[in-house]
């Protein structure tokens, strides 16, 4: 029964939110909920959304001040110069900066944490993608399935974790991995490409003087809409000029865009500190040279570091008060989904429903697949680490998959390997807090995200998947 529970509340969720019936902070709080008490344990439902908040609570304060962090740095101006850098090497061309997109995600993920990706790639894509009206589901897909190839590195977290499981070496596990891994990345690069051509196909290609042009009109996107603006823009004087429209074709119920006026690249706004620009990049490498070699805990780094940067940055009240303000809305969303989904985590690992779920998947393997248990771990990760935590994954369902593997003859390093096939999908989860700070900062839906990604992800999976075997890795 509480299998079945189980998956039906996990379906609710993705159903309820794709289809934007209920917000994703009252569909986390609320189905959980009313499963708890269908299981008939909601008596204990306070214990275990504290269990959960309490599990979660570091989490969120770390995302609370590092979004405040890299908000000061937006308004400071410290990504401006590497926005216009990434504009002129792509030329206003949708398909280089779709490409671009995945190779700095990719790039700015080798620090093990994805929190921090998507706030650095969002913070410098963000403005390009407004300005040539780009969809933003496209930059959300392209960031989550590159950080997830990437979150395999030995620090990011699931090779630890399956290495500490297995009681393996994690170098073990890993270092055979990279080229299957390697082909996965090629895959969302090449995937980039082919969203790339949609998009320039769908927007043309703009001139670097038009893209940087003041932008006066307000954007107003409706669902599955293009957008409406007035003749200065610079896409509708191209769409004028090619008798093609901004607002593209049939890919936009696909590829849907968000409801924003933002002045990405504006050179006058008063927030800037040309002045600080070197102390706010020295602050902010050091900050992340202090997350990577752990000298403090990140949600203290990020304290200090957004109260530094505030202090030196707007050194009077009403201005820090002036920035606060401008990033509530950001701090409170992506604050509330975290608390929100421990309610969701809660539940999950308070009823029992996780174990339940995972002994009932292991069970039902047929006994002719046991001397594939590495091909059966490897596909039972795609799914496997959506519907779950990676701690839930590695620590209750890994150890069975490996004993049963080993029962058939298939070693530990196979099922670790293949066990971190399912990351590029896991990384877009409604149980992983990096992506709230991902579509809160890129300002899209979740459900718009989910509907977007899962089918590319889960073939990015299946392309890591494949190249491990074809490699003899798994």
């Amino acid at each position: 029964m509480l299998t079945i529970l189980g998956f039906t509340m996990i379906a609710t969720f993705l159903v309820l939110i794709m289809l934007k019936k209920m917000s994703p902070i009252a569909a986390l709080v609320l189905i959980p909920a009313l499963f708890c008490v269908f299981v008939g344990k909601g008596a204990k439902l306070g214990d275990y959304v504290i269990d959960g908040v309490t599990s979660l609570a570091p989490t969120a304060a770390m995302l609370m001040f590092a979004i405040v962090y890299f908000g000061v740095m937006i308004d400071v101006g410290l990504f401006d110069p590497i926005v216009r850098g990434i504009l002129k090497f792509c030329k206003a061309d949708p398909l280089r900066i779709v490409v671009g997109t995945a190779v700095l995600a990719a790039i700015v993920s080798l620090d093990g944490d994805g929190s921090t990706t998507f706030m650095i790639t969002v913070s410098a894509m963000y403005p390009l993608y407004k300005r040539l009206k780009m969809s933003l589901v496209v930059m959300t897909g392209v960031a989550a399935m590159a950080n997830g190839v990437m979150n395999t590195l030995p620090w990011g977290g699931p090779t630890a974790r399956a290495a500490t499981a297995l009681k393996l070496d994690a170098s073990d596990i890993f270092v055979p991995m990279i080229p299957a891994l390697a082909v996965g990345l090629l895959g969302v690069l090449a995937l980039s490409y082919v969203l790339g051509r949609r998009e320039r196909k769908r927007l043309g290609v703009l001139t670097l003087d038009e893209v940087l042009e003041p932008e006066t009109e307000t954007v107003l996107v409706g669902a599955g809409a293009g957008a409406s603006v007035d003749g200065s823009s610079a896409v509708a004087k191209k769409a004028a000029r090619t008798g093609g429209s901004g607002s593209g074709s049939g890919t936009d119920a696909d590829l849907p865009e968000a409801d924003d006026d933002f002045q990405g690249l504006d050179p006058h706004r008063a927030t800037l500190r040309p002045k600080l620009y070197w102390f706010n990049a020295l602050l902010t490498v050091t900050l992340l040279t202090a997350m990577i070699m752990e000298w403090l805990p990140i949600p203290v780094l990020f304290l200090l570091g957004a109260a530094l940067a505030l202090t030196v940055n707007f050194p009077h009240m009403p201005d820090q008060k002036a920035r606060l303000g401008a990033h509530a809305e950001n701090v409170l969303n992506v604050s509330g989904m975290v608390f929100a989904a421990a309610v969701f985590t809660g539940v999950l690992q308070g009823t029992g429903m996780v174990d339940h779920m995972s002994k009932w998947l292991v069970s039902n393997i047929p006994d002719g697949m046991g001397p594939h248990m590495a091909l059966v771990t490897g596909v039972l990760s795609i799914p496997l680490t959506y519907f779950m935590s990676n701690d839930g994954f590695y620590f209750g369902v890994l150890p069975v998959l490996a004993e049963a593997g080993q029962a058939h003859g298939v070693s530990s390093l196979e099922i670790a390997r293949a066990s971190l096939v399912g990351q590029p999908l896991h990384m877009s989860s409604p149980l992983v807090p990096a992506v709230y700070v991902l579509v809160g900062m890129a300002k899209v839906e979740f459900g718009d995200h989910t509907r977007f990604v899962v089918k590319w992800a889960a073939l990015t999976s299946l392309v890591v998947l494949g190249a491990g075997i074809l490699f003899g890795i798994i």
